[in-house]
């Protein structure tokens, strides 16, 4: 989801059942809740779920990503779940809809799915009825063909629909770390969503696209790899930019999709309080690529419609990346060019702020700081009778990738369901194991917590969509591939409840 779906996702509707079922109120002694809540399993032996959400009529059902870049892939489904197991109702792999498929949403009779054009890999959203009708509302995000997919998608209370678009890239410079993706999308590279003035640096690395092991390629900010840019240099603006919430109206997409923030590290998911205010949770830098960064903390943000939260420039908390403390060491950081002469190893603004009329971001507008590497994914306030949690908010925090996306990281860090602290807005542990890391790597394959993406409040009860297994192999890298395993069927929706009052 860095961090999510570049794991897995690196890489009509029959009425099939699925393998799964629930546990119920059995007790899950690997995972810590606090006293007067209790956790129970409603089905498991998903494959990479994503979202869960409600029909009309109340029923549950959950998203399945589907896998392109695994050796047996599967496909993205939208499965309904009852009496403990997920009962397949459209194949969406056959509907056109590529993986990842993400984000899911009912409204006004029908699901809203965020997914992968299923032809040219760009990021797109489609209107799913349960009779298995699959209408594209609209597509184009080229963002969307790298590691960072179109992520979750909410009603807001105007009944518009707002969308988190993640920035292809992990800092703005496409980077061997792309490679796989680039192979497939050789013109991906991220999109800004205004008109915006580059600084000119330029970053040196291995031409992946030749035989010969010796040739280097320099490529700049906001260009495919291998295009070198200049001081001055403007790249144009676009409404289907990455590093994005976008917004529409549904009944005509294409009319009125708009920014509504940008300059977002990876948005996942969005949540509104009670006030009406919208809260994204962003998955931060990691030290991989061209462009390496050494941050700090991943975010969650309070959003102020038409802001610029600073990416590629900016850190989690808001601070300029030119402070040497986000500065990887220099083995993590590719060689550094600018009109032709050499610089010293230390990260640079890649935007001219001024002449791109962009200000520094008001670190006000960070709401949560979660552990880096964490990846704060799905959001969701509690309802006010929650206890001495109602109204807070909650993220699932997927997990970290380490060492593929940060070798400097030496414990795990995410898997977990967090709780903004009001009085100090940092994530602090609400649901997790009783180590740290997910289930698996402590002999509890699906009795605790895996790697939690999606996080919902429905009836009283949250529910978390818990994606799976995901875990780093890098002998893969030797064939050519993403250094990611994804075990199927490793996938659970978990409730947990109230229990003291």
């Amino acid at each position: 989801m860095r961090k999510l779906l570049w794991f897995s996702l690196v890489i009509a509707g029959t009425m099939a059942a699925s393998a799964g079922g629930s546990q119920g109120a059995r007790n899950f002694p690997v995972i810590q809740l606090p006293q007067g809540y209790r956790i129970e399993k409603v089905v498991d032996g998903l494959t990479y779920a994503t979202s869960v959400a409600w029909d009309g009529q109340g029923r549950m059902y959950v998203l399945e990503a589907g896998g392109a870049f695994v050796e047996e892939p599967v496909p993205a489904r939208l499965m309904r779940i009852e009496n403990g197991r997920a009962v397949e109702v459209v194949n969406l792999q056959t509907k056109g809809i590529g993986a990842s498929a993400v984000g899911l949403v009912w409204h006004d009779g029908a699901f809203y799915i965020t997914h992968r054009d299923g032809k040219d890999r760009t990021g797109a959203v489609s209107r799913v009825t349960l009779d298995g009708r699959v209408t594209q509302v609209f597509k184009g995000i080229v963002d969307s063909q790298s590691e960072h997919q179109i992520n979750g998608i909410e009603v807001g209370p105007n009944g518009r629909m707002y969308v988190a678009v993640g920035p292809a890239s992990n800092s703005g410079v496409v980077g061997l770390d792309l490679g796989p993706f680039v192979a497939r999308s050789p013109k991906v590279h991220p999109r800004p969503c205004q008109d915006i003035v580059l600084t000119g640096y330029n970053f040196m690395t291995p031409d992946f696209r030749t035989d010969n092991q010796s040739d280097t390629a320099l490529t700049g900010a906001f260009v495919p790899f291998g295009t070198a840019t200049k001081a001055g240099q403007v790249i144009k603006g676009t409404n289907k930019c990455g590093g994005s919430i976008l917004s529409f109206d549904p009944k005509n997409a294409e009319g009125t999709l708009r920014p509504y923030v940008s300059g977002l590290r990876n948005a996942i998911d969005m949540a509104w309080n009670n006030q009406g205010t919208m809260f994204v949770a962003v998955n931060g830098y990691d030290i991989r690529g061209s462009r390496s960064v050494k941050d700090q903390w991943d975010a969650t943000y309070r959003v102020k419609p038409g802001a610029w939260y600073g990416w590629p420039d900016f850190s989690a908390t808001l601070e300029p990346l030119t402070d040497p403390k986000f500065t990887p060491p220099g083995s993590q950081l590719a060689p550094i060019m600018k009109g032709g002469v050499a610089q010293p190893p230390k990260l640079n603004f890649l935007i001219d702020h001024a002449a791109s009329k962009l200000t520094p971001p008001d670190r006000s507008l960070v709401a949560g700081l979660h552990d880096w590497n964490s990846s704060p994914s799905g959001l969701h306030f509690s309802p006010d009778g929650w206890g001495p949690f109602g109204n807070q908010l909650f993220v699932a925090e997927w997990g970290d990738l380490t060492p593929a996306t940060n070798p400097l990281r030496d414990k795990p860090a995410g898997f977990q369901i967090s709780r903004i602290d009001p009085a100090t807005r940092r994530a602090v542990p609400f649901a997790r194991n009783a180590e740290p890391g997910p289930a698996s790597l402590q002999g509890a394959m699906g009795q605790g917590i895996e790697r939690p993406f999606d996080l919902k409040f429905h009836s009283g009860a949250m529910y978390i969509v818990d994606y799976g297994v995901a875990r780093v192999n890098p002998a893969r890298i030797k064939e050519g591939k993403p250094p990611y395993e994804f075990p199927p069927k490793t996938g659970v929706v978990w409730k947990i409840t109230r229990t003291a009052q």
